[in-house]
């Protein structure tokens, strides 16, 4: 990209072939022919269609599918649209959550300016934005937005919010002179960027760049070409998916060989019988118990105000082992506060937050009295004074229209005891000198109602200093001026990254109506100083706290200075608070020393979004699963790339959230640890539910190859009721282990290994060991009812409730996987397993004792006695899992 912020005008002017007059009509036709419209690229969109399909390209679909397409063949109607019911539901909830690339493209694209105030034919005109082309010349004003990228030759007090940029909270002020060529975004003061905001004052500026080529065109591109990564889960399921899928072929394809080939069963009986294996082996109720389990997630998690816009997301929150934060507005709360005031003789502190009124003045740490020290009260009226800003309190707080900085001086007079609008009263405003860059201060001359005449002067101390000649002391009385004293202060307020304005005042002839600069040059009192900063929030100092407990390294990214930076990290409790890599160092620094820098830096300041980019691959590249949080335009497409994007609701702009897969409602940090909480809890209830659902297939999947090992010709189970038994469990028992609260200690241990399998061999142990005692009591029944005379469906009602028994008792052992379940909390805890075991029952005495059920499935009614020995031997298998959990705790310890 040119370096336009290194040249002077005059070489600007010459090589876009323009001039401060700017372009006439037919040159602007001419390059509006060359360079285009002024607007971005339409992106390649894929079809609805493709879109939709897509959602059907996973593995677990896929066996779904076949599920489908056996039942289908076996002419069961009812299960192959359940099952194809659940596909379809999944491929549309991905269908409506996808899209995230073109939606951040779109929002980028509503925030580029609709009409431009240009100079043509000597003459202004507006044009439409997107007519804007290189050379031409465009007015700015307050409230303009800017149509292009611009290149200022001409500021009169231009403040510009760079916010969506560049992060950084307060309006930078322009200036037309050249900044050296290696400076970040946010340091380019004679540029005016496209999509950003004029605040205050005017300018005049030549089009450098329209269109992609323009530092907002850039990110857009950017976005446009950054990979989405796959969530840890999506992997796990994949990978367990493909594992299961041939263990299922081979197991099957292995006992159709062995039935046809060794036990001499017919072709067609045995196929049908490998067939049952299949269905037996497939846990079709797994995805839809994934979704729903995500979706509760992600009802919790909005409870918590973070808002889900991708399903996913919700449990690789779970996995998060660094989050990058913004400063402003996420770990700070966007508002500016005065936190010391230094006077000739000492230095005071502000307690309290925010815009919030309330706080104590501090004297060596202890709370003193304001109205013992006459300067701080002059301090407090001349600040109020030399104020354009207003402070309001509405049903949500305080709140500050105009300048921020102004408003914090506003809520410092107020913790010192002044009413703002008396003190306004009694000294009427009669002439201002506004505020502008090239001067640095702002001036006001008030008179009292008492024939007093006075001039206010606030602004950059190095500025006023050169105006005083005395100084105030704390008692009223004054005498001459240390500037090395107050240089002091000034180094000693900005080593704690706080912005710093100097007050000033001198008395004037009670008939001096207007001001004038003469007026300002000299023989002003300097009364002291206001250090302020945008404090970090309280709740996300606990927040940080929290995460430093669950492993999680919180790493500060910001477009703020260093020094600022480094204060607000060192409050908020980061890790490593020593140092800060800047944007110029990043882009010094070569890839492989910057891999090993991120590891051990914490703070990140005035960075550009190309920066954020490379440092959420360069964390994921070291096996990072990275968390990214974002609010402005520039964050987009970091917070694409990144593991989990989290955008800000409140101060977000629309391309952001659009490329998060997470809003936080309330813009806190806070939420996001609460959001880490509740992933957690999902992928522990994911995996209760997986180690609930899988020993059912299991079981059923030994039922069916011990009956074709033992010769049985009549299977004790049959596909439809296979169907029947993994679906009621899943959509009841499974189920209600997704409504499980979190465990005691989910962030008090580090975060899961995002590479490990869901089912690791622990669990797999778990599964094989359950599904052994499943298979046994319901085989072992089922050939009780058969010896002693029941007919065959008699006998295989037995099976199926005897298998769905088991598995009600098997659900109190599963809430907990390592913890007992003896105890009330173990029994009762989840309401929602009562609920499911109510309903499960009713379900299987409409299946045992409802004639039109008995005719669809092949069951007949059961004797009481006969469901006493059900009972017996189902609450074995609770009894039996504690003892083999008790015995592993047991062997962890010694």
């Amino acid at each position: 990209m040119e370096k336009w912020h290194a040249k002077d005008t005059e070489a600007i002017f010459e090589a876009l072939g323009t001039s401060s007059e700017g372009l006439s009509s037919e040159e602007a036709r001419l390059r509006l022919q060359k360079y285009g419209p002024n607007k971005l690229p339409e992106p390649k969109k894929r079809g609805i269609l493709v879109r939709f399909l897509l959602q059907f390209h996973d593995i677990l679909i896929y066996v779904l599918l076949a599920a489908a397409a056996v039942t289908a063949a076996l002419g069961h109607k009812v299960d192959t649209l359940v099952i194809l019911g659940v596909v379809v539901l999944n491929a549309i909830i991905g269908f409506i959550q996808e899209g995230k690339a073109e939606d951040a493209l779109e929002a980028i694209k509503k925030m580029l300016s609709a009409h431009a105030l240009v100079v043509r034919d000597g003459r202004h005109v507006t044009v439409p934005a997107e007519e804007l082309v290189p050379g031409d010349v465009v007015l700015l004003q307050s409230g303009d937005r800017v149509p292009a990228d611009l290149r200022l030759f001409r500021t009169k007090g231009l403040q510009i919010q760079e916010a969506a940029l560049t992060g950084e909270s307060i309006p930078v002020e322009k200036k037309s002179v050249p900044v050296p060529e290696e400076s970040v975004v946010g340091d380019r003061l004679c540029m005016a960027y496209s999509g950003t905001m004029v605040t205050h004052g005017q300018g005049a500026g030549v089009v450098v760049a329209t269109g992609a080529d323009t530092e907002i065109g850039e990110i857009s591109t950017m976005v446009s070409e950054v990979e989405n990564v796959t969530t840890p889960l999506l992997r796990q399921m994949a990978q367990f998916g493909r594992w299961l899928s041939v263990a299922i072929l081979l197991i099957a394809v292995a006992a159709f060989a062995f039935g046809y080939l060794l036990r001499g069963y017919d072709m067609v009986e045995m196929f049908m019988a490998s067939v049952s294996l299949a269905v037996a082996a497939i846990p079709e109720g797994l995805p839809a118990i994934m979704t729903i389990t995500l979706a509760i997630g992600v009802q919790r998690m909005a409870k918590r105000n973070a808002i889900i816009r991708k399903l996913p997301a919700v449990e690789t929150l779970g996995a998060v082992t660094v989050i990058c934060s913004d400063k402003t507005g996420t770990l700070t709360k966007n508002e500016m506060t005065v936190r010391n005031i230094t006077t000739a003789q000492r230095l005071f502190g502000l307690t309290g937050t925010g815009y919030d009124p309330h706080g104590d003045l501090l004297v060596d740490e202890k709370s003193a009295d304001p109205t013992k020290y006459a300067v701080l009260e002059e301090m407090a009226r001349c600040a109020v004074l030399c104020s354009d800003a207003e402070l309001e309190k509405d049903d949500e707080g305080w709140k500050v229209h105009g300048d921020p900085m102004e408003g914090a001086l506003l809520v410092s007079a107020m913790k010192l005891g002044l009413d703002i609008d008396e003190v306004r009263k009694a000294y009427p405003r009669v002439d201002l000198v506004p505020f502008e860059s090239e001067h640095k201060f702002m001036a006001s001359l008030h008179h009292s109602h008492a024939k007093e005449a006075f001039i206010v002067v606030k602004g950059a101390p190095e500025r006023l200093l050169h105006m005083c000649d005395r100084k105030m002391h704390d008692d009223g009385t004054l005498s001459g001026l240390d500037e090395h004293y107050w240089n002091d202060r000034i180094e000693a307020l900005a080593q704690h990254g706080q912005r710093i304005i100097a007050l000033a005042l001198k008395q004037t002839d009670f008939s001096k109506n207007a001001l004038l600069f003469d007026d300002l040059k000299e023989g002003f009192i300097m009364l002291g100083m206001f250090g302020m900063i945008d404090p970090p929030r309280i709740e996300a100092i606990e927040a940080v706290k929290a995460c430093k407990s669950a492993g999680i390294r919180v790493k500060m990214i910001t477009g703020d200075h260093a020094s600022t930076a480094l204060a607000i990290a060192s409050k908020l409790g980061l890790k490593n608070t020593e140092s800060a890599i800047t944007g110029e160092r990043i882009d010094a620094m070569g890839m492989d020393s910057l891999k090993d820098a991120v590891k051990e830096v914490d703070v990140y300041a005035r960075v550009s979004p190309e920066h954020k980019l490379i440092l959420v691959k360069l964390l994921q590249k070291r096996g990072e699963i990275v968390a990214m949080t974002g609010d402005g335009v520039n964050d987009a497409p970091a917070l694409k790339r990144a593991d989990v994007g989290i955008a800000m609701g409140q101060n977000g702009t629309e391309a952001a959230k659009e490329a998060a897969e997470i809003v936080l409602a309330d813009d806190n940090f806070a939420s996001i640890k609460q959001a880490v909480e509740e992933g957690r809890t999902v992928y522990d209830n994911l995996k209760k539910a997986i180690l609930f659902i899988l020993p059912t297939n299991g079981g059923e999947a030994l039922i069916i190859l011990a009956a074709i090992l033992f010769g049985f010709h009549q299977l004790p189970l049959i596909p439809v009721q296979i169907l029947w038994v993994n679906m009621v469990t899943a959509v009841t028992l499974a189920l209600s282990l997704a409504f499980e609260p979190p465990e005691p200690d989910v962030m008090h241990r580090p975060p899961r290994d995002a590479k490990a399998p869901i089912i690791d061999s622990y669990l797999l142990w778990r599964i094989l060991f359950v599904s052994l005692i499943l298979m046994a009591g319901t085989f072992g029944l089922f050939i009780w009812e058969e010896q002693n005379g029941a007919t065959i469906e008699h006998a295989r009602t037995v099976a199926v409730n005897t298998l769905v028994i088991f598995e009600v008792f098997y659900l109190f052992n599963a809430r907990y996987i390592h913890a007992s379940s003896f105890s009330l909390q173990g029994l009762t805890g989840n309401r929602y397993v009562l609920y499911a075991i109510a309903l499960l029952l009713l379900l299987q005495a409409a299946l045992t004792y409802l004639p039109a059920m008995n005719t669809l499935f092949g069951t007949a009614p059961l004797e009481p006695q006969v469901w006493l020995r059900i009972i017996a031997v189902a609450s074995t298998l609770f009894f039996l899992v504690e003892l083999e959990k008790y015995m592993v705790r047991k062997i962890k310890r010694d």
